[in-house]
């Protein structure tokens, strides 16, 4: 039994499925054309010597059904044999998630491999969405509200309150002069916390970095389980000899 990579098997994949298909849907449509299936041999024999001569026709058969089962069985058998061997070789391909070094994840399917590629570019796209705590603020843990605060910051409350200022003293023939004005005046105090639910940036780059290591870690397994030699499955015949036999 031939043997190849499952790498190499899964590089033909696509070409021999886009062939097979463009295959399949040529014969079909040849099958739909009864013209080419249909053929006719005819002579003309006039009634008597002095009758017209006619020259025979005949239209010969251009597409024979069977033959076409005989193509669509080798076209699908190649088709179903790559199929089949990348498909048991998925059985038996593994390798070892290692980070820094460390086994984090032993003797994974190259499947499953593939499910969590796609589930950590998912995973870093969350991640990078996380909220991040304002910069422009100084930030510290609030152990009670398992979130983060801001030092207390203090302003006033104040209000306006009209005073009075007197231009000129009232005198025995004029009355004093007054100008009325605002004057702003503390009246209270307002201290303001704020909170925040959101991460620290370091914290965001911190998981960004844990998801990327991770991300490489799983591409590295995947080639490596990729690697494996499989064994080159033989079914087409035996299907196609059962279907078309």
């Amino acid at each position: 039994m031939a043997t190849a990579k499952l790498n190499q098997i899964i590089a033909v994949e696509k070409g021999v499925k886009s062939k097979s298909f463009a295959e399949l849907t040529e014969a079909h449509h040849l099958l739909l054309k009864p013209a080419l299936l249909s053929g006719i041999s005819r002579s003309y024999q006039p009634k008597d010597d002095e009758g017209e001569q006619l020259p025979p026709e005949s239209t010969k058969v251009q597409v024979k059904a069977e033959e076409v089962l005989r193509k669509t069985a080798a076209t699908l058998t190649r088709l179903f044999d790559v199929t089949a061997t990348k498909d048991w070789a998925n059985c038996v391909a593994r390798a070892d998630v290692k980070v820094d070094g460390t086994v984090l994840l032993e003797d994974v399917p190259v499947t499953y491999l593939l499910f969590l590629e796609k589930q950590l570019t998912d995973l870093h796209t969350f991640v990078k969405k996380l909220p991040v705590l304002d910069a422009a603020e100084s930030w510290a843990q609030d152990v009670s509200s398992d979130s983060w605060k801001t030092d207390p910051v203090q302003t006033y409350r104040t209000k306006r309150v009209p005073r009075n200022h007197v231009k000129a003293e009232a005198t025995e023939k004029h009355p004093a002069q007054v100008e009325v004005y605002y004057e702003d005046v503390t009246i209270g105090y307002w201290t303001t916390v704020k909170f925040s639910g959101a991460l620290p940036a370091r914290r965001v780059n911190e998981l960004l970095d844990r998801v990327e290591k991770l991300q490489q870690a799983v591409k590295f397994a995947r080639e490596e389980a990729n690697g494996t030699e499989v064994d080159d499955r033989q079914v087409g015949e035996a299907v196609f000899g059962f279907l078309f036999g």
